[in-house]
């Protein structure tokens, strides 16, 4: 129980980081596109270190403890089955990004909400991670997991509250919601702290359904938009940078 709460805890914090993270819309109405897409590449290269290290060679390690030789089968199933689930929601709900535009299925709701669904799809993952890196009852591993996604979650606050902004919304409406879409992390952190606590044999692919889940949102939405208004090579140093850090914390903390 004491894991479940740990987790429950530090998911919130990783989620709340988004919010911290959207603070500088109140001094700023725009920040230069080099600047944010670096540090959206940043975020991705944080998400695959951390996908990598915390979550697809610990679930073949506990794979193997469990189905002795098989780990690396269930974690490429799992992978699999993370990146199709998110693929499914992806186009089964309506949502907007504030540059790849519509996705999903036609829908009446402001677009607002349809960029809060987005975000929703995108932390999701994010959060599950979190609850199963603790679940694994590594609590350096669960620690490193959610040091490493608040710190990505920073700058994608910033990213969600400055077009926000932009549409119309007061500095502090915007910072709001920015914060209000990082809350979904707790969510998924109980839900996979929780599932892996009480059915450890569950461990090895939790761990990679989150670990795919995490990819297909990396590859599929954050590396395209940091590339979409002709900085990609800034973006790219981003991703080298991010990755860089957050391996090494990982090995330090673990």
């Amino acid at each position: 129980m004491d894991v479940i709460i740990i987790g429950l805890i530090a998911s919130t914090l990783a989620g709340i980081a988004t919010g911290v993270g959207a603070l500088p819309a109140l001094f700023f109405k725009n920040v230069p596109d080099k600047i944010l897409n670096t540090m959206l590449g940043g975020a991705a290269g944080v998400m695959l270190a951390a996908t990598s290290f915390s979550l697809i060679v610990p679930g073949i390690e506990h794979g193997d403890l469990i189905w002795p030789g098989n780990g690396v089968y269930i974690v490429v199933f799992g992978m699999l089955l993370g990146a199709v689930c998110l693929d499914r929601i992806d186009n089964w709900l309506p949502h907007e990004h504030f540059l790849m535009g519509h996705e999903g299925p036609a829908s009446s709701l402001k677009k607002i909400w349809l960029f809060v669904i987005a975000i929703t799809i995108h932390n999701f993952p994010e959060g599950l991670a979190v609850g199963v890196g603790f679940g694994s009852g590594d609590i350096n591993a669960g620690t490193s997991l959610a040091v490493g996604i608040g710190l990505q979650n920073m700058p994608e606050g910033l990213a969600v509250a400055l077009p926000l902004i932009g549409l119309g919304y007061s500095r502090w409406q915007a910072i709001g919601i920015a914060t209000l879409t990082g809350l979904v992390e707790p969510v998924g952190g109980l839900l996979g702290v929780t599932a892996v606590t009480l059915f450890h044999p569950v461990l090895p692919l939790g761990l990679a359904f989150a670990a795919g889940a995490m990819l297909f949102v990396i590859s599929d939405e954050i590396i395209p938009e940091t590339h979409s208004k002709g900085k990609s090579r800034l973006a790219t140093f981003g991703v080298m940078i991010g990755f860089v850090i957050m391996m090494a914390m990982d090995n330090l903390l673990g």
